[in-house]
């Protein structure tokens, strides 16, 4: 289901992006984009990445994952990629307040791009994702559905400084407020999903009356659900997370998982390798506004089923076309 998965949105991005002519005749771009750990979301992210680059063949990318996901990895992976130098790069940040210094001094030598997590506090030009309350708010609201009585809830978060975890838990505090359901305790693992899954099991033995449990990062779900099916909770813990990896979509269709927040990861490292084009050839409304903003929705049984046909529609459609 995963493979099939990638594909269809892989696919999807033919009936949306269609359009962009380039000349092969221009000196191609390097781009240097560091994302998160290896996982389905960061994948998608270099999907779109990569149809970018082959509609406008003007651009050489060099996509990195982050296998030690600290801000001094990140860090010395970027120093290593930028050496032969770069006209544009793309950063994740993991800690944007220590690691402020370090981007505004790429800032003053390339065009600095923030996607899926951002630094407003430095110089980058632009950030490209997700409006992060906004999207924590969509997570409050399934909370408030799936615990109408209320009850006790844990945070289990990746990197505690990073600006798109705040943001989150920010909208979800937003969004209960004047509800009756307590947040009790805030986990980080690191974005490791043993780590994710120990702290699950730990907490559902330390508080047995536990509610829920908000898992503000993708891969978190799959391993908060694994630990409440091993306590024999499933279903009883009501789990709301982030994205839609595949053991995710099949605990929401099972009942053991309430509901998720999909992000648009296709579009989000689509927009970004095309903007950043776009700018460095001239056009610089492009990144005008310092934020471009690509919406999130709300996944439960209730929809599921849609949002699943949604893509195998488009995987017929657009199969053909293929580039």
């Amino acid at each position: 289901m995963k493979k099939l998965h990638l594909f269809i949105l892989a696919l999807c991005v033919v009936g949306l992006f269609q359009g962009c002519e380039n000349s092969v005749t221009q000196k191609k771009l390097r781009l240097v984009f560091v994302g998160g750990t290896p996982d389905n979301y960061w994948s998608v992210v270099r999907l779109g990445c990569d149809f970018a680059t082959r509609q406008l063949n003007d651009v050489d990318l060099d996509f990195r994952f982050l296998e030690n996901g600290t801000s001094a990895a990140q860090q010395e992976l970027l120093s290593t990629l930028i050496t032969n130098g770069t006209d544009g790069i793309v950063i994740s940040p993991i800690d944007p307040e220590t690691q402020t210094d370090f981007l505004n001094n790429l800032a003053t030598n390339t065009l600095l791009v923030c996607a899926d997590s951002d630094a407003a506090n430095s110089q980058r030009r632009c950030y490209i994702g997700t409006d992060n309350v906004a999207a924590g708010m969509q997570a409050a609201t399934l909370l408030k559905a799936a615990l109408p009585q209320g009850g006790k809830i844990i945070f289990f978060i990746g990197y505690p400084n990073a600006e798109n975890t705040k943001d989150r838990a920010e909208g979800i505090q937003k969004g209960l407020a004047g509800s009756n359901i307590q947040i009790i305790d805030t986990l980080w693992d690191g974005a490791a999903s043993d780590i994710a899954q120990k702290n699950a099991e730990d907490a559902l033995v330390k508080h047995p009356d536990l509610a829920g449990m908000a898992c503000l990062n993708g891969y978190q779900g799959p391993a908060i659900l694994t630990a409440v099916r091993q306590a024999g909770k499933a279903g009883q813990v009501k789990i709301v997370c982030f994205e839609d990896y595949d053991k995710t979509m099949v605990g929401i269709a099972a009942g053991d998982i309430y509901g998720t927040i999909v992000q648009n990861p296709l579009k989000i490292g689509y927009q970004t390798i095309f903007r950043m084009d776009k700018y460095l050839r001239g056009d610089k409304s492009q990144f005008d506004h310092g934020k471009i903003l690509i919406p999130s929705q709300s996944i439960t049984k209730d929809n599921l089923t849609d949002y699943l046909a949604v893509q195998r529609n488009q995987l017929l459609q657009t199969q053909a076309g293929t580039p």
